[in-house]
């Protein structure tokens, strides 16, 4: 076997379903053994889906991973060796592991070293950290094995014990998306690559997991870049042929690699020479925004079929968000499951009420109208006796919101409809949002998109289809949300273009306010907006979940206390 014909089985599996996601693995590798495959391998926790946070603290739940791993010892092509990303108990302590199979037998196992602990990362709590490099020997080739973070760092550990060592390094991952993330990546491999002196062949996840989305993108680098790529955001089998290279082994009195753990397994015997499924192949990259918008339909779809929901509904103000997420809902969904409904109040306009229907029939989804009008005179007049002689103010405007909230959530319950939510980054990074009103609902595709990101994504959207389904004037028109005459969301907030850059800068990039004034912004601005950022941290703990795109999302990606005095 002069060349090892090995097959990256990315795949979209659903958290919990162990028994579904054990037989997609076993189909998939026995189509991957069909075509020749040598060697299958499977995502980081495929088996069970990642992140697990406390289900892997269950006992049960170990014990059907446990009887779902032998099963599919049994199921799995007998003659290739597959590898599969799973959690791994042993003598009281458990593992994120990579177990290799072969032959109707559990043959070897990889204990991930390098456990990430930041972010929406949490792994030390849950595994215990791996100790033993391990080196799988299939006919001439010598494979080394890591786990997502292991080939993170070149110069770390996990790295540096397969440097010269190995044929290949194959690398079992799940590496949630962000923007920017997919070239940051393929540059941290290339990095790995050449100081291992071996390609690196990484396996993703694909698909969403409540708010993170794994983009798949699996790929094969050298020390001179990506020499295959397969899809984002898709189910996809990279075919990847690796040649026998012809530098010495560093070796102990056996012959065998001086390092960690070597399990020599038995090559594959050939049944399939075709080797055209194993030509390069390069997936193009995405544009950014075409990217981004996938990200978002991605998860957005995961979610609602992933939590059983045979729809959603939204209001349709006539606004940009909420337009944005009727399209981005129907791309994901079809047509026929997205619902939208228009509120209106005396303080809607003709123009936000016309384009609130223009953008139903322009996707082609049921619409309803439901005035709130008479409801929100019913509220007043009950609750005007509670506050007598008091002017109307904020109360006022939040009880449309509130109102509004009630009609959706009447109608989720009425048809079983997930709601979602329509507002962005910039809103509930400030507060200007109301609890309990447009803040609810059960999932926040925008919870992560700017305002300016969110406008340039419409953009995006309208240019890519047969015709353009966010009327022009959603766009141009001043954001309002028309809760009192002539309103804009400038009355309270700064231009978008400057609050933006704001939030990126304190939320994203944790800037102080210092920092940040020194960069050339208004420093009363700032320190207006980093206070109204602070204030809402409440708001944001009772919001719903939503897609992460960034570097730092609202959510488990920055947790901060409610009760907070430090303005820094």
């Amino acid at each position: 076997m002069t060349v090892l014909k090995t097959a990256l089985a990315q795949v979209n599996v659903t958290m919990g379903a162990l028994r579904p996601n054990a037989d997609k693995i076993a189909q998939h590798a026995h189509d991957a053994a069909s075509r020749g495959a040598d060697i299958i391998v499977f995502p980081e926790l495929a088996l069970c889906g990642y992140p697990p946070e406390d289900l892997a603290l269950r006992k049960q739940f170990i014990e059907d991973i446990a009887r779902e791993l032998k099963r599919l010892t049994v199921e799995l092509p007998p003659d290739t060796t597959v590898i599969v990303g799973a959690p791994l108990a042993e003598a009281g302590r458990l593992y994120n592991a990579a177990l290799i199979f072969q032959g109707g037998a559990l043959r070897a196992s990889y204990r991930k070293i390098a456990l990430p602990n930041y972010g929406v990362f949490d792994e030390k709590r849950i595994f215990t950290e791996g100790r033993e490099p391990l080196i799988i020997g299939l006919g001439k080739h010598r494979i080394g094995i890591h786990i997502c973070e292991d080939s993170w760092d070149a110069t770390a550990t996990p790295c540096a014990v397969l440097a010269g060592r190995v044929d290949c390094v194959i690398n079992l991952s799940a590496s949630p998306y962000e923007r920017g993330k997919l070239a940051h990546r393929e540059q941290m491999l290339r990095d790995t690559a050449r100081a291992i002196g071996a390609p690196l062949l990484y396996c993703n996840l694909v698909g969403g997991q409540d708010e993170l989305v794994f983009d798949g993108a699996s790929m094969a680098v050298d020390a001179n870049g990506v020499f295959a790529r397969a899809r984002q955001f898709e189910d996809d089998l990279l075919h990847v042929a690796i040649p026998k290279t012809s530098k010495g082994w560093k070796s102990d009195a056996n012959g065998l690699p001086r390092v960690g753990t070597f399990v020599e397994l038995v090559p594959r015997a050939t049944t399939n020479d075709d080797e055209t499924s194993f030509q390069p192949r390069i997936e193009a990259a995405r544009d950014e925004m075409a990217e981004v918008y996938t990200a978002l339909a991605t998860g957005l779809r995961d979610y609602t079929n992933k939590n059983g929901f045979n729809g959603v509904l939204l209001g349709l103000s006539g606004g940009l968000d909420s337009a944005l997420v009727a399209a981005l809902a129907v791309d994901a969904l079809g047509a026929e499951r997205v619902h939208g409904v228009t509120m209106p109040s005396r303080f809607s306009s003709d123009g936000t009420r016309g384009d609130a229907f223009a953008v139903a029939e322009n996707l082609g989804i049921e619409m309803v109208e439901a005035p709130i009008q008479k409801m929100y005179e019913t509220v007043l007049n009950e609750l005007a006796p509670l506050w007598p002689g008091r002017k109307p103010d904020a109360t006022e405007e939040n009880i449309q919101a509130r109102i509004r909230g009630l009609v959706l959530m009447a109608l989720s319950n009425k048809f079983g409809w997930l709601v979602l939510t329509t507002g962005n980054k910039s809103e509930v990074a400030t507060g200007y949002c109301t609890l309990y009103g447009d803040m609810v609902g059960g999932f926040a595709a925008l919870k992560d998109v700017t305002k300016t990101l969110a406008y340039k994504l419409a953009r995006w959207r309208n240019s890519v289809g047969p015709r353009e389904v966010i009327p022009e004037t959603t766009i141009t028109r001043a954001p309002s949300a028309e809760l009192r005459e002539n309103q804009t969301d400038q009355d309270t907030l700064p231009p978008y273009e400057v609050l933006d850059e704001i939030i990126e800068r304190y939320v994203e990039r944790d800037l102080s306010r210092a920092h940040i004034v020194a960069e050339g912004f208004d420093e009363a601005t700032v320190a207006r907006v980093i206070r109204m950022i602070d204030a809402s941290e409440y708001k944001r703990q009772q919001a719903a979940p939503g897609v992460k795109i960034t570097t730092k999302a609202f959510g488990p990606d920055r947790r901060l206390p409610i009760t907070n005095w430090y303005r820094g």
